[in-house]
């Protein structure tokens, strides 16, 4: 074998184990990890992807109060149709192509990645595929490397790792509700809404695929070893606007990130470490507000913040991360009543739609924490405990969310596993009474079974 087909193999077991050694791949940098190729890496183009089929299940328990009092609630229907309480479904199918463009430059990365599973990213466009990565790194800088193009903005660590990294089927509650932003048309919708002469409005929908952790822009960043010690930074402006989309207002958002690790050994995705970091992320929102006076829907810009301080470590059989994380503003609200977007309550000759709605200057925080213990060569048993305070400032708007997930994860090989996880699941409003319905609706909050196959090729 040549000295060049050496270092080509190099980079692709590299990129393999990125992608598959989810049980070792914490503490990582995902900044280089993500963002650069390895120094020694001259592969011009490596194809990889992973499959991620699914099954979870609810017991489907309709809701006891508020309008749609006997109907499914959204909260145990399955991702991401909400029609069903138990559904088998192939939620990522990625496929991408990432290296370096030798010959021309040594200097510079590029990454590019396209989703074909059934989820956020390819279910509101009705498309069968979706681009959510592509993206160019000039390395050219000592101490700023460049990024642009479209990929994940630093921040939480939830959202930041690679999926399969991600040790547990479902984000934390904090995460998913969060910092896992969706786009509307409209703040909310209006049953009935006067403007249509008392007629109901079609149901307030997503507009455009999930965010994804994702923005458009441009990132400076890098990291920088001394001793045992290593320092990284991100510094990114983006659109602000979610996947695939220009900007739609003169607003950009700002992330910061920093991050400190001690080092134990290994390298890449196979580093153990603890590492703390801190984030950071502002921008502003352009979304439709129904106004009284001009009696229709009203663009408006809100303020969103977003910020966060959490740790992770990795050596041996042992891993554990933990996670503070606040927002103000933009805060996302759920469904009117916790009905499921889908249902429909006639009254009165009007029909309402459960719709999805939007807090635009409320805030909100959470953390969680969680922890992995490899019990034998292969299999790996995990628990976490997350809790999402929603809506803070106002009494009736709060909800309070504790989730306690324990599960397991057995790795076939250093390319496939399969995660089974059981969440015990708890919401109530404590704004209310017990017997108010808003915590009638909480109080059927079902647990959650799910298993999850990673297939890595």
């Amino acid at each position: 074998m040549t000295f060049k087909m050496k270092k080509v193999t190099q980079a692709v077991v590299c990129a393999a184990g990125l992608m598959g050694m989810s049980g070792a791949a914490h503490a990582v940098n995902w900044l280089q990890v993500q963002g650069t190729e390895p120094s020694y890496s001259v592969a011009r183009a490596k194809v990889w992807g992973f499959i991620q089929p699914e099954y979870q299940y609810t017991k489907n328990t309709p809701l006891k109060g508020g309008p749609f009092a006997g109907q499914p609630a959204v909260f145990n229907q399955q991702r991401p149709d909400l029609t069903s309480p138990s559904s088998f479904n192939v939620l990522r199918a990625r496929i991408g192509v990432r290296g370096v463009a030798f010959p021309l430059s040594d200097k510079i990365d590029y990454f590019i990645l396209a989703e074909f599973g059934n989820n956020g990213i390819t279910q509101p466009t009705g498309h069968a595929a979706q681009l959510s990565d592509a993206s160019i790194t000039l390395n050219y800088i000592p101490g700023a490397r460049i990024r642009v193009g479209e990929f994940k903005y630093p921040g939480s660590e939830e959202g930041m790792m690679g999926i399969p990294a991600f040790n547990f089927v479902n984000f934390s509650q904090v995460t998913n509700q969060m910092m896992l932003e969706r786009h509307f048309a409209n703040l909310t919708g209006r049953n009935p809404n006067p403007k249509m002469g008392g007629a109901s409005e079609t149901p307030n929908l997503p507009n455009s695929p999930i965010g994804a952790f994702r923005d458009t822009g441009v990132q400076v960043f890098d990291w920088f070893d001394v001793g045992n010690w290593e320092n990284a930074y991100a510094v990114m402006v983006g659109n602000g606007n979610g996947l695939n989309l220009t900007d739609n207002n003169n607003h950009k958002d700002l992330y910061l990130y920093y991050s400190l690790a001690r080092i134990f050994g290994g390298q890449g995705p196979h580093r153990q470490s603890w590492k703390t970091y801190v984030w950071w992320q502002q921008g502003k929102r352009t979304i439709g507000q129904w106004d009284s006076t001009a009696g229709d829907f009203v663009q408006k810009t809100f303020d969103r913040k977003r910020y966060g301080i959490g740790t992770t470590f990795r050596r041996g059989k042992i891993r554990a991360d933990a996670e503070y994380m606040r927002g103000d503003g933009m805060i996302f609200n759920s469904t009117a009543g916790g009905g499921a977007p889908s249902d429909t309550r006639v009254a009165g000759g009007t029909t309402y739609y459960a719709n999805f709605n939007i807090l635009p200057n409320e805030k909100s925080n959470g953390w969680y924490i969680d922890g992995g213990y490899e019990v034998m060569p292969k299999l790996w048993l995990e628990a976490r405990y997350d809790r999402y305070n929603r809506g803070t400032e106002v009494a009736t708007d709060e909800r309070v969310f504790k989730t306690t997930t324990i599960g397991a994860e057995y790795f076939f090989n250093k390319a496939s596993r399969i995660i089974v996880n059981y969440e015990f699941r708890k919401a109530d409003a404590p704004g209310y009474p017990s017997s108010a319905p808003p915590n009638q609706v909480l109080d059927t909050f079902d647990n959650r079974l799910s298993t999850q196959l990673l297939i890595v090729f």
